[in-house]
C-alpha cells in the first residue's frame, strides 16, 4: 500500500497591520507579532513567513530577530519575503521570494546551505520556463479564494490551484481565504499544506486569549479529510 503522505505543512504569513495592537503603531504591533509567532511555534507552524512592508530595515532587522529568538527551540522555519540581506543578518531559516522576483536558483548560489527558499506563484504559467522555481523548496500559489488581504483579486479558485500543483513538482502551499472550512477542497487540488494571514492574525489578542493550537489542529484535520477523498478518488479512477 502507498505511504500515507506527511502532515500538511502549514505556513503563517505575518501581517502587524492585522493585529488589534496595530491601533497603537508599528512598535506595540510589531511586539504582538512576536508573541503570535511564539505561539505558532507551540502550535506546531511549520514556517513563518515574514511579510511586513512599511518597516524600515533597522525596525525590520530586529522584527526578525525577535521572531527567530520567539521559535528557537521549535521545528518552526522562518523565512523573510524578499530580504536575503536582512534574513542573513537576522538569522533567518531563509527566504521567500515573489513572482516577479529573482529565480531561486540565483538566491540559492548565495544562500548558506540548508536555507530554506520559497516561490509566489498566481497561475501556472508562473512555473514555466521551470528556471522560475528550480531551486526553490516549495511554492505558494494564490489567491485561490476571495482573501480580505488582497480585495478586488479575482480569485484563482480550486481548478487554477489545481493547475499549478499538476504544473509543478514542488510542495505547493495554498493561500488566500484559506481556512478550516475549505481547506479539503485544497487538498483535493492536490497542494501540500496552506499558508494564512488572517486566519492566525484575525482575533488574536496580547493576553493570548486565543486558541492558536486549535486553529493549526482544525485545518490540519480538514486538510487530511481532502487528502484521504483525494486519494481514494484516485483508486476509483483508475479501477
Amino acid at each position: 500500500m502507498k505511504r500515507r503522505p506527511r502532515s500538511p505543512i502549514v505556513c503563517l504569513v505575518t501581517d502587524r497591520r492585522r493585529l488589534p495592537a496595530a491601533r497603537a503603531g508599528d512598535g506595540p504591533a510589531c511586539d504582538a507579532l512576536v508573541e503570535l509567532v511564539r505561539a505558532a511555534g507551540r502550535a506546531g507552524v511549520d514556517i513563518v513567513q515574514v511579510r511586513e512592508r512599511g518597516l524600515d530595515d533597522r525596525r525590520l532587522l530586529r522584527l526578525v530577530e525577535g521572531i527567530v529568538s520567539a521559535v528557537e527551540g521549535s521545528a518552526t522555519r522562518v523565512v523573510v519575503n524578499d530580504r536575503v540581506d536582512i534574513a542573513l543578518a537576522a538569522g533567518a531559516g531563509g527566504v521567500h521570494v515573489r513572482s516577479e522576483g529573482p529565480p531561486p536558483m540565483r538566491v540559492r548560489a548565495i544562500a548558506p546551505a540548508g536555507w530554506l527558499i520559497g516561490r509566489s506563484v498566481h497561475r501556472p504559467d508562473d512555473v514555466r520556463p521551470a528556471e522560475q522555481v528550480d531551486g526553490a523548496d516549495y511554492a505558494i500559489c494564490g489567491t485561490v479564494f476571495e482573501s480580505a488581504s488582497k480585495p478586488g483579486r479575482r480569485p484563482l479558485g480550486v481548478d487554477g490551484l489545481a493547475g499549478v500543483t499538476r504544473a509543478v513538482s514542488l510542495p505547493v502551499l495554498a493561500i488566500g481565504g484559506v481556512d478550516a472550512g475549505n481547506a479539503a477542497l485544497v487538498a483535493e487540488a492536490g497542494a501540500a499544506g496552506v499558508a494564512a494571514i488572517g486566519y492566525f492574525a484575525d482575533g488574536w489578542r496580547d493576553s493570548g486569549q486565543f486558541d492558536l493550537g486549535g486553529r493549526v489542529g482544525a485545518l490540519r484535520l480538514a486538510f487530511d479529510k481532502g487528502r484521504g477523498l483525494a486519494y481514494f478518488q484516485g483508486i476509483h479512477a483508475r479501477r
